[in-house]
This record gives C-alpha cells, structure tokens and sequence, in this order.
C-alpha cells in the first residue's frame, strides 16, 4: 500500500515542527516533501540577532541539516516559491515551474517584514531584519559606514540595534511610541531597559513619526513630521510583520489578515492545512514561538489519526533575553478596568514585578531583571486565577525554586531546542551537573535565545537540594520519569506540603511509624480534637490548635488514611455515619433529560457520603443544544452516536475552561465505571480544598488519562472504593 504525500509549503520553525511531530508519531504514514525560498536547511530564525552579535555561526543555528532531511526520507526543494495551488487537482506550482501533487498540503509559508509606506523606503541601504542575508548585508554594510537608524523599538527593533552596535556602528533606535516595548511591557520596565540599552551604547528617539527616508538613490537620513531630521546611512525597518497569505489567496483558500483555521489547523479547503504565523485561529495570528509549535502538535496527531484536543488559542507571553537583560511579559497588561494588584521595584537588583488583574482574576503579568517567577506567573494568567493566590506564604520556600517545582514535569522549558523539565533534571542527576552553563553544554536548554535561562538555574537549584534532602542520586526522577517536587507548606503551622502530609498518614508507605492507630475505638474518636492533637505533636506542628487551613486538611488525611485501613484490615471496619468539619460528601450531579435521570441518580447513589477532596459537579447531556454543557463541568458525561464521551477538568467560572476528553465508552456501565476511576484516583491523589480542574492541571491531563484507560486500574480502584461502602 503506498503511502500518502504530505506536502508542506514552508522550510521554517513551525511547519519543519510539526513534521517532527509527525515522525514521532507515525514515520511510516507519509511521504512528506518540503519546498522552502531560502536556499538552506531549517535554522532558528529567534537567533538571527545572536549572528549578528557574533555570539553564533550560520551552522550553529541549524535546527535540522541536510542529514536530518535524508535519514527520515523528506525531499526537501529549496530555493522554491509555490505561487500557486490547484485545490481541485490538488497540485501546487512553483515560480520556477515546478509541479507537484499533493494528498494533503500543510501551509507555513510564516510572515514577512511589515514595510511602512514611507517615502524612501525603496532605496538603496534600507532594509529589514528577517533571514540570515539580511545578516549578511548588515555585516557587509557596516565595513563602509558608521551610522544606522532602526524603524521600531519592539523586540526585533531593539536585537537589531544591539547587533549594529556589535559591529561598530552607532545605531540609534527610533519609536512612535512613549516607550519601548509598548505592547510587553509598562512605562517603568521600558524606562529601567532603555537604561540598560543605553549603557550599551544604543540610542534613543522616542515619539517619533518618521516622515521620509532622505536621499537621492541610497539612504542617508530620516526626516520626522515634527521637522527634525537623523542622519544615516543604514536604516533597518523593524515594526512588524505581515503573514504570507498572497499564495492562499489566490487558490480560493479563505483568510482574513491570515489563512483562517479552525481548532485542528484546518483551512477552508479540504485537506488543506496551516500552521503558524501564516494561521489565524479564532481571530488570532501568532507571532511568537510557543503557540506555533502547540498548533504543530495539535495537527500532527490529528493528521497521525491519534485523538487529540483541540487548539484552543494561547495566552500571549514573551520570555527573553534583550540584549543580555531578563525580561518577560504574560496575558494583559493594558486596558479597561485592569489594576495593579502586585508591584515591586528593587532598584539595587535591578529588578521590577508588576501582576495585573481585572475583576478580581490575574490577568496579567510583567518581569524584568529576575524571571525565575515566570513559569508560575504564566500559570496564574493562563487560568485567570484569583488574586489571593499571589499572597505569599509564611516561610515559604524561595520562589524560584518553587516556580521549577511547580513546572509540570513534561512542560517545555526550552522552546527553542524542545528541552523539558524532565531531561534537565535527569541530565543534571546522571551527569552531576551543577550549574545552568552546564545544563545548556549537555542539553543546549538556554542555549540558543537565552530567555529560559533563570529556569534552567532555578531547576539546578531544585535538583541538587532534592539530591541533597534525599541522599539519593535518582531519587527525584522516578523510573516513569515523574518528578518529585518541592512543596508548599500547607499553611504557616507547619513545614509540611499537602504531598507530605499524605504520606505521613498513609498506613502503606508510614509502615510501623504510621501515625494512625489502627483499633475501632481510635477510629471511631477520629472527630476528637485529642486525636487531631496527637497528630500535630508528632508531626512538629508549630501551634497546638492549628488554624482554619490546617485543620479541615489534616482531618480529612486521616479520613482517607483510615478508610483506606479498612479496607486493608476489613475485621476492623467501623460504620462512618459521621461527617467531619471541613470536608465535602458527595457528589452534584446535573441532567438536561427525563431519560438520564436514573444514570444521575446512581452516581448520585454511589457516591453519597463518600468525601471527596472538594465539591465535585456532574453533568450529563444528550449533546448539542443541550442547557447543561458537560466539558465545561468537573465530570461531564454526553451521549454520542458511538455511546458516551466523558470529559474531565472542566469549569465553567470565569474564565471558562473546557475540559479534556478523558475516553469513550460504548455502554453506560462503562461509563459508570470510568468516571468511579476517575473519583476515586481523584479523592485519593488530590490534596485537600483542590477543585478537580485544579488536579487535572497539576497532575497532568496526559497522565491522568493513561492511568485511567488501563480497564485493569479501573476495576481495582472501583473495586477498592465498593470495598468501603456498601451501594444499594
């Protein structure tokens, strides 16, 4: 059987991505052939500014050479602009008159410079800052000049004077705008990085309307709407860019600024695909690293046939490094009714920390100088979290640290050479790394744009003192690769994390020193505050009595630990008709239909009196036009041709988070039994007052889901929790 052909119209970071992705999911399903303009293999576009600072070589920013090409069987045409596709014979044509067909056709033909209409822009030593030629002619222009301007005070703007200045010009940056950065960054961060720029050499002229570039044939000056004039004989023009759309368009393909998609990357025509900064996506084009390759994956599961959830849009966040200085910036910081809800200005350290919010939910967040906060901070705007999470904590640990324990154990820390936290740990444990410049030299993670950097020193930091609390080389990486993680105290009463605290009442992994005793008469005092008590002063706690967080938490840790006895010692099983201060029982379950309500009633049934860690709400629906929308719930169940689609980790409180879909199940017992699983794994890994979207988040929805759909876990967690109850 032949295989399919997979054209992709576009050699850049994006496309290349997800034809990684593809290999690493299904080598064998495509023929891919790649047809890029520029006559060289995919590199790193993010680190053009670094060649230009000579910090790299052309070859050093080589993501994947020729080699890469030829080992997994991709034809690559360079030197190739397609102009034209044939969506009904499904061929694509090149400027030089190549012809190919295509089965399915992804489009990451990227963007281009945006060029401001001004007068002068066509003439010679103007130019833009986009390829490694553009490098090259900056390179070859200042051995004859001294003298540049730069068109933009955003990112690319700021990269592009900085490597001016490397090669001995003076290059002064011009803006529209009251400060730099104006779309990242405040007024303070802007003025405390122009400082710095400046201390580098760069210069400044800031709310200024360039007017025309002046000269005969070549480029001598600018001239300002306000009558002043700028001499130089290099002008780069860095303010923005322009999606390709041009070649879309012209084959009926429908765009807007940019080729529309939907949730799976899909354009208007069939099997025809976009990916990157050419997409637009809910109204949304991306111009920033991370969300292109998040839409990569997306569409090569969906093009491998593997279930995947949708793309559903990113929050917006730079973290980088200008010009050798931190800075990082997340979601909203401008606009009506946004307020300063944390700011803090060191100007000894030189650092600076704004979080925004609006209607009482982190909307925002700004860095400078120190970014180690920045994995956390960008999980706060992501979920819209409310403010009070950014209360510190007594005694807490540092938050750079906390931030790297904090980070998911899969999550990407390096996006620019795909390094996650997992394989920074693992290298600095195996490799006996001890310092960030070794991590990059073993992994490359910070190697190339610079802005993980304070990550990787913060996970360095995380790991030794994991090895050095635990004496144990592997000890924070588990053979599944899991890492254990740092942890908050549960309040200022004790040292002790939720996780901690876990495991000093669990009568499995306590053995003889398990806290609990494990007689009826124990058992049945267990809402005696002498028992909670006895507890706390075996487990240092720094008060006698606790307080309003410590105690709910701790009496339902025993509750579990001891009914979990009980299961383990059925002679000395007791009758829990009692329920305890501070814990939930049961579960809320919701119906839109006559028809389900004996389902809802037996989840309802089978769950009543059990504790749960917080409110649990069940929907179940018919589908489409239902009132009641189960992926927007804890545990949503929704009836499909194919029987039961249940989804997990939703919540619909601003802002609303749709759940994943967690499996399908041909017949409702099935259901039935998935979502106990999915309970009873819930109540017994999440830590106390945690919402279940909350432990998705933490956990993992990947994980999560690959537990759960092994049938055989399934029947021994239902099995364990029948085992505690008796269901009528």
């Amino acid at each position: 059987m032949s295989k399919k052909k997979l054209v992709v119209i576009g050699n850049g970071m994006a496309g290349v991505r997800c034809v990684e992705e593809i290999i690493a999911l299904s080598s064998d399903t495509y023929e891919i052939v790649i047809y890029g303009d520029e006559p060289r293999p995919n590199y790193n576009r993010i680190m053009l500014s670094k060649v230009l600072q000579g910090e790299h070589a052309l070859q050093d920013i080589i993501i994947n050479d020729w080699a890469w090409y030829e080992q997994h069987g991709i034809r690559l045409c360079t030197g190739e602009m397609v102009h034209k596709i044939d969506t009904q014979a499904k061929t694509i044509e090149t400027v030089s008159g190549i012809k190919e067909s295509y089965d399915l056709l992804i489009l990451a033909t990227g963007s281009a410079p945006f060029i401001p209409p001004i007068p002068g822009v066509d003439k010679e030593r103007v130019m833009s800052f986009r390829t490694i030629d553009d490098c090259t002619r900056m390179s070859d222009y200042s051995k004859e000049h001294r003298k540049a301007a730069v068109i933009g005070g955003g990112l690319l703007g700021l990269e592009a004077a900085r490597g001016l200045l490397h090669l001995g010009m003076e290059a002064v940056v011009v803006h529209n705008a009251p400060y730099i950065m104006n779309r990242q960054l405040d007024m303070q961060a802007a003025t405390m990085l122009q400082r710095e720029l400046e201390a580098q050499g760069m210069s400044f002229l800031l709310a200024k309307n360039t007017q025309k570039i002046v000269g005969r044939s070549q480029a001598q000056g600018l001239l300002f709407t306000d009558g002043s004039k700028l001499e130089a004989q290099v002008v780069v023009v860095a303010v923005g860019i322009r999606p390709h759309v041009d070649v879309a368009r012209r084959s009926g393909i429908r765009t807007n600024r940019a080729i529309v998609v939907d949730d799976y990357m899909r354009t208007s025509v069939p099997d025809v695909y976009a990916v990157g900064e050419c997409a637009e996506h809910r109204g949304i084009s991306y111009g920033l690293v991370a969300p292109l390759y998040e839409q990569g994956k997306v569409l090569a599961r969906w093009l491998c046939g593997q279930e995947t959830t949708e793309y559903r849009g990113s929050i917006p966040y730079s973290q980088l490094k200008v010009s050798g200085v931190d800075v990082f910036s997340a979601g909203h910081i401008s606009g009506d009714g946004m307020q300063t809800a944390v700011q803090m200005l060191d100007g000894i350290r030189g650092t600076y920390k704004k979080v925004l919010m609006k209607d009482g939910k982190v909307s925002g967040a700004i860095l400078f100088g120190d970014t180690t906060e920045s994995t956390s901070l960008l999980g706060l705007v992501q979920r819209g979290a409310e403010v009070t999470e950014l209360a510190p904590r007594e005694d807490g640990p540092d938050p750079a640290e906390m931030a790297a324990a904090a980070l998911p154990e899969q999550e990407t820390v390096c996006a620019c050479n795909n390094v996650n936290k997992v394989a920074i740990m693992r290298a600095i444990q195996e490799k006996g790394l001890q310092t960030a410049e070794q991590v990059k030299e073993h992994t490359k993670a910070s190697g190339s744009c610079g802005g993980c950097r304070p990550m990787v020193a913060a996970l360095v930091k995380h790991t030794l003192n994991l090895k050095k609390n635990g004496g144990d080389a592997n000890g924070a990486v588990t053979a599944a690769g899991a890492v254990k993680s740092l942890e908050w105290p549960v309040c200022s009463c004790t040292d002790l994390g939720h996780d901690s605290l876990k495991e000093a009442l669990d009568p499995m992994s306590s053995g003889d020193s398990c806290l609990l005793e494990s007689s009826a008469d124990h058992v049945r005092e267990i809402n005696k505050s002498d028992e909670t008590k006895r507890i706390m002063q075996r487990l240092d706690w720094k008060t006698e009595e606790g307080c309003h967080i410590c105690r709910p938490a701790l009496r339902y840790y025993v509750l579990i630990s001891r009914r979990w006895m009980n299961v383990q010692q059925p002679d000395q099983a007791v009758t829990w008709n009692d329920k305890l201060p501070g814990t939930y029982t049961g579960i809320e379950v919701h119906t839109d239909e006559l028809k389900f309500k004996s389902l809802a009633e037996q989840l309802q049934l089978r769950w009543r009196g059990i504790d749960m860690p917080s409110p649990v709400r069940v929907a179940v629906s018919a589908g489409a036009g239902s009132w009641v929308s189960p992926i927007v719930q804890d545990i949503g169940l929704q009836q499909s041709p194919a029987g039961w689609e249940i989804y997990v980790g939703g919540h619909a409180a601003h802002p609303v988070k749709e759940g994943g879909l967690l499996g399908l199940a041909e017949m409702e017992e099935d259901a039935e039994r998935l979502i106990s699983a999915c309970m009873e794994w819930y109540r017994r890994t999440a830590w106390y007052d945690e919402p279940l979207w909350a432990w998705v988040e933490r956990l993992g929805f990947m994980s999560i889901r690959e537990i759960l759909l092994d049938e055989q876990f399934q029947h021994e967690l239902v099995g364990r929790e029948v085992g505690e109850v008796t269901f009528t």
